[in-house]
């Protein structure tokens, strides 16, 4: 970049020999050059590690310091209109698998990611899952309060990753339950509710924002990291993590899409002392916004996070034993 800098410099010298136009096409120079340094230093393409690709995938890598600690992160970068017929979530029915189990039964394909959290007892997703436009996985909005003389609920709207048909992504607040043909989302966070009833009450004026959400795949996480291109974290309103959770460094998966329409997959090793510590989540968001995210949120992570490029491991998962089963996955092929 200065080489090619110093080369423009001395050609302008020759060609104009103006001070000041000299001096106004140096500083348009360093600004332009100081923004591509801020941007992208820390972010090197390692594609070719992981086979071939098309050129609609890009995967990047960054070891560099994060905020003074030390990190290990990847980046995976997809052309989603390019992949719309070859993006899915594939979920084990009640059993977990491995990640690299998914890629073998999915014939191989590009990418392998953990998407959706999950319970130990009966290996079951804990949030929505839509596959070919049908729910097979679904959220636990309603959770019981009881008090001295009632019981009472709290009622709470989980995010969820949405691809439509021709390869466009949203990321929205989402109720479902498995007497619903569709799952119905609103694109602003929702205050927990609380009353005696079970059920939402899609009356309520606080709703009315709730439309079908006709995605032909989903998958949940949380919480949200980015609402219209700032970090916005919606812990409060999805009461995913208690306390200080969201501020503890932990291995991390999670996944945006920017304006043109690119998928972003993030994963952030951790829990290895003096090599990758992991990211807080707003450490997390911050990355996402540089990137280009206008949305983007969290996705199981600890143990779980894993992505799979060409069968190959980006992080190495912190689980002794190596990758963890998981119930469900994101495909891209």
């Amino acid at each position: 970049m200065l080489n090619s800098i110093l080369f423009r410099i001395n050609k302008m010298v020759f060609s104009y020999g103006s001070p000041l136009f000299l001096y106004r096409y140096l500083m348009i120079l360093l600004l332009v050059s100081s923004s591509v340094v801020n941007g992208q230093t820390n972010w090197k393409d390692v594609s070719s590690e992981f086979g071939n690709l098309p050129r609609s995938i890009k995967v990047l890598k960054s070891d560099e310091l994060l905020d003074g600690s030390p990190s290990i992160m990847y980046v995976a970068t997809i052309k989603a209109k390019y992949h719309a017929k070859g993006i899915f979530v594939d979920t084990a029915s009640r059993r977990r698998l491995t990640p690299s189990q998914y890629f073998t039964r999915n014939d191989q394909p590009l990418v392998v990611v953990n998407c959706s959290f999950f319970e130990f007892v009966q290996n079951r997703n804990v949030n929505l899952i839509v596959q070919n436009s049908k729910m097979v996985g679904f959220d636990t909005p309603a959770v019981s309060r009881k008090g001295r003389d009632t019981l009472t609920y709290m009622h709470t709207l989980g995010s969820a990753f949405g691809i439509f048909k021709n390869g466009k992504m949203d990321i929205a607040f989402n109720y479902n339950d498995s007497g619903m043909a569709v799952p119905y989302a609103m694109q602003t966070p929702y205050a927990p509710m609380i009353d005696s009833i079970r059920k939402l009450n899609f009356n309520h004026p606080s709703l009315s924002g709730l439309k079908p959400w006709k995605v032909k795949h989903a998958f949940g996480g949380g919480p949200v990291l980015i609402q219209d291109g700032q970090v916005k974290i919606s812990n409060n309103e999805e009461k995913k993590f208690a306390g200080k959770a969201i501020a503890d460094k932990h291995p991390r998966t999670a996944i945006g899409y920017t304006r043109d329409g690119t998928m972003v997959i993030l994963a952030i090793q951790g829990r290895m002392k003096g090599l990758a510590e992991g990211a807080t989540l707003p450490q997390m968001a911050k990355i996402l916004v540089d990137l280009g995210c206008v949305e983007a949120m969290n996705l199981d992570g600890g143990g779980s996070s894993c992505m799979l490029i060409n069968g190959k491991e980006t992080i190495k998962p912190s689980d002794p034993n190596g990758q963890r089963p998981v119930p469900a996955v994101l495909v891209i092929k």
